[in-house]
């Protein structure tokens, strides 16, 4: 259960009780009274006119047959004056929760359960970065979002509680006295900091590695870490030849004794942002790809692209179209596409002359500095020999319902000390406490007496994503659309590149330091320069492409550089699976790629792991103890390898997975990682079972609860069947007919991120919408996410999918997940989400014409 959603319903349940004591009228209340009564009166009008204090002229809203927007202005100022207010009318809830969460402030909404997690926000400092990144702006940037703060505002005085969002009638009894507060830039500034934690790299990897070596040798934990294949692809296969480029610093490896670093608190206070923006999982990142005309069946290029977060209701995106009614130098916007409620501009999507697409980059963009603290003062930590004082600041929570709180924050000059965010580390705990670990070195580097631990990131340095998002949005060749990718520092994204004149590119952007020593894949002494950034990756010296020689580009969260480029990005790939096989449907196409073909690579289940762990059984001489054991094995060993929802074999083998991967790896873990489920099951688990399948007598397939014998790769590929079979007859029984289609299992459940996660049902079921059958899986092209040792339930997966046509932009399509619609029975609230579970599509209008004709609604906004 989240911690938000426990918050929620552990507060509201007295409120509950009261209205349920009178269990028919309660059961009236939420079953009848709030969807039939109270939710429409949220449905935002779609017809007529409306008029709108602050615009210069009237600007006309066309929605779509899905509910999408469609916007004509004739002033930019009015352009984004009316995206806001078309957001507000469908997503302010949304919006509300995200610049909470943005500013450091759940408890002003939720109540004091969320303190915890307001501190660790107000540690990390998003609002004041983005404060600084507001005093920083251009007069242009500035007028984009406070022309959309306006048009928020300006829905807002006329409407309040119910009438914003269902969630509100909640929200009063949980907490009856919030305020809701006008919207400022500042709101959407902040949210370009949550979406650089949600896409952060490799930080919990550098926990897991220092975890992992309390428990394990080196040599183990790079066996959990293997280099990037050398088989799979890498993005830009070799950097033009005019780009002159510097060196790295010197790697250098560390002689440090990690098994005594505790490193518990930075993982928990690290976790406290999961409820609220979701886990990070290795699967987080996404799938783009553009293939040349050469290559496709109108002469033109395709784009591609479906991006990988968590899932949520409703949608993380907003599609939309912006459009100038006369493109001139005062207002340059015609762009369609998706955007984030809370942010003015198109974040992906397409122009009428380029197109773009994201995935994650992934780089090392964060690294902890152990910080030694004067034993005699606290207040100072040391610097070069020398004490220096704690940058220190006082934050003052709000908190509804109870009594403001106060916290400290400390910075040292690589950042914020997240260590001591709760509870400070110290050199002696509870002897009962089999958790606790001394501050003690015992060879290497010696630790000090006593320490913090501070975290160096890029995203707390004053520079927004947005500047760039609206340059692409003007952007009409590749020269601007590289421009505006300047100014894109953090989080970094590959940038797909298509255009209208049949060109197709590729840019990574972003802050990327250059370490003195070290390559970010450990924490570090923070007490000297040694470990020090020394600079950033110049743009000019950063991996981009322009129509290279095979006709397409694949990015999917894989290696980015050439195998000989000097720089270092990151230790942390995504390991390839999903890009490789990508490359294999564009260079296997039968014929011309159309968007069919495309769509068909959309929706692949080839799972390329399980290619390389089921040949294995040819080598096992495996007698079966029972018939279903012989079935099994002959459904797994017969399976087209296609994770298909309707598919029992890829229900079977996805079980044995798991099955394989906790009996391989978990008795090797530290207990932490156990508890919490172990290896997940991602591209660094496919990678590592490829490795260890090819040594049947590595230390790892011992299980060390077994002490009287040394199992072998047979052994565990053996046992993981028969557990396999015992836990399906046991859930499911006897009869394997009877057992699941991999649908079954793995379905897409959409949970209101808080009040969905109440743990009540009445409150539940209000919001929250599914299940729904999917098939694909991890490091699977289709990429609906689960977690090994945890649940086959889809925990992220392909926020949206989109397929941009060069030979005409109205034939593009695309879908996305839940509904345009963020209000509860509203009828665009859902019905984009059986769409999505069968990768079917709807049109991305761009013709004025198209728009009109299958419009919806026209709403006139008047000044």
């Amino acid at each position: 259960m989240k911690k938000t959603g426990k918050l929620v319903g552990n507060i509201f349940i007295g409120a509950l009780i009261l209205i349920v004591i009178t269990a028919a009228a309660g059961l009236f209340y939420f079953k009848s009274y709030l969807p039939n009564t109270v939710a429409p009166r949220s449905f935002p009008q779609i017809d007529g006119e409306i008029q709108a204090e602050g615009l210069n002229a009237p600007v006309d809203i066309y929605r779509d047959a899905m509910g999408i927007p469609h916007i004509y202005a004739t002033t930019a100022h009015d352009l984004f004056f009316a995206q806001g207010y078309v957001h507000a009318q469908d997503r302010f809830w949304q919006m509300d929760t995200w610049r909470h969460i943005g500013s450091g402030e759940l408890s002003k909404m939720f109540g004091a359960g969320q303190v915890e997690t307001d501190a660790f926000l107000r540690t990390l400092g998003w609002r004041k970065t983005a404060e600084a990144e507001w005093e920083a702006l251009g007069p242009e940037s500035r007028a984009v979002l406070q022309s959309y703060a306006e048009g928020v505002n300006a829905y807002l005085k006329d409407h309040s509680d119910t009438a914003l969002s269902l969630e509100y009638a909640v929200l009063g009894l949980l907490s009856p006295e919030y305020e809701i507060e006008a919207w400022t830039p500042i709101h959407s500034l902040t949210w370009g900091k949550a979406m650089a934690w949600d896409l952060r790299g490799n930080m919990g990897d550098e926990i897991e590695r220092a975890e992992l070596l309390k428990v394990m040798p080196p040599e183990q934990v790079a066996q959990l870490f293997p280099d990037y294949p050398e088989d799979h692809p890498v993005i830009v296969n070799e950097m033009p030849v005019d780009v002159q480029m510097g060196n790295q610093g010197e790697a250098g490896l560390l002689n440090f004794d990690y098994s005594q670093l505790p490193l518990d608190h930075l993982s928990y206070n690290a976790s406290l942002l999961d409820p609220v923006l979701g886990e990070i999982g290795d699967g987080i990142g996404s799938n783009s790809w553009a293939v040349s005309g050469a290559l496709t069946d109108t002469g033109r290029p395709y784009l591609a692209n479906d991006p990988h977060l968590g899932i949520q209701m409703p949608s993380i995106w907003y599609q939309i179209g912006l459009h100038c009614a006369e493109k001139s130098d005062e207002c340059p916007f015609e762009a369609a596409g998706f955007s984030f409620a809370g942010v003015p501009g198109v974040i992906i999507g397409h122009n009428d002359k380029i197109a773009w697409g994201f995935t994650n980059v992934g780089p090392d963009v964060m690294d902890l500095f152990i910080e030694k603290v004067n034993p005699e003062n606290p207040n100072q930590y040391e610097v070069n020999g020398e004490w220096v004082n704690f940058e220190t600041y006082e934050e003052i929570i709000e908190v509804v319902g109870g009594e403001p709180v106060t916290i400290t924050v400390k910075k040292t000059r690589h950042g914020p000390v997240i260590s001591e965010a709760y509870g400070l580390l110290k050199n002696e705990g509870d002897p009962d406490d089999k958790e606790f670990i001394p501050f003690k070195d015992r060879s290497g580097v010696e630790l000090p007496e006593q320490y913090v631990i501070a975290l160096a990131w890029t995203a707390l340095t004053p520079s927004t994503p947005f500047e760039a998002i609206w340059g692409f949005d003007k952007a009409q060749n590749w020269e601007e659309f590289r421009e505006a990718a300047r100014g894109f520092h953090v989080p970094a994204q590959n940038l797909l590149y298509a255009d209208v004149e049949g060109n197709i590119g590729y840019q990574m952007p972003g802050d990327v330091p250059i370490r003195k020593n070290g390559d970010g894949t450990l924490p570090v002494p923070g007490w000297t320069d040694d470990y020090e950034w020394t600079g950033f990756i110049p743009f000019e010296e950063q991996p981009y492409a322009l129509n290279p020689e095979e006709g397409y580009i694949v990015t999917a969260n894989n290696q980015v550089n050439p195998w000989d480029y000097p720089y270092l990005i990151t230790k942390d790939w995504d390991y390839g699976y999903r890009a490789q096989r990508i490359v294999e449907m564009i260079e296997g196409a039968p014929g011309k790629i159309d968007k069919a073909y495309i769509q068909s690579m959309h929706s692949d289940s080839t799972d390329l792991g399980a290619q390389a762990l089921l040949p294995v059984w040819d080598e096992i001489d495996f007698k079966a103890a029972t018939p279903n054991q012989a079935i099994a094995l002959d459904m797994m060993q017969n399976w087209d390898f296609k994770a298909a929802s309707d598919s029992q074999a890829a229900a079977i083998y996805q079980w044995f997975w798991w099955n394989l991967l906790q009996n391989t790896l978990n008795d090797e873990l530290p207990e932490r990682m156990q508890k919490n489920g172990g290896r997940a099951g991602g591209s660094p688990d496919f990678e590592v079972m490829r490795n260890l399948v090819k040594s049947p007598d590595d230390p790892f397939w011992d299980d060390k609860t077994t002490t009287s014998v040394v199992e072998t790769r047979n052994d565990i590929y053996a046992v993981s069947l028969v557990e396999t079979v015992e836990q399906l007859e046991k859930e499911h029984g006897k009869d394997p007919a009877k057992w699941p289609r991999w649908g079954e299992l793995h379905t897409a459940t959409f949970r209101n991120g808080t009040l969905g996660e109440s743990g009540v049902s009445l409150i539940e079921d209000l919001f929250n919408r599914g299940a729904f059958e999917t098939g694909g899986g991890k490091s699977i092209v289709n990429a609906t996410g689960w977690d090994v040792g945890v649940s086959f339930e889809v925990d992220w997966l392909p926020s949206m999918r989109m397929i941009v046509d060069f030979s005409n932009l109205n034939d593009s399509l695309t879908v996305h997940t839940t509904g345009q619609s963020g209000h509860a029975y509203h009828p665009h609230y859902i019905d984009m989400a059986p769409l999505w579970a069968d990768v079917k599509y709807y049109p991305m209008w761009w013709d004025r014409e198209s728009i009109i004709s299958d419009s919806e609604g026209h709403l006139v906004l008047k000044p």
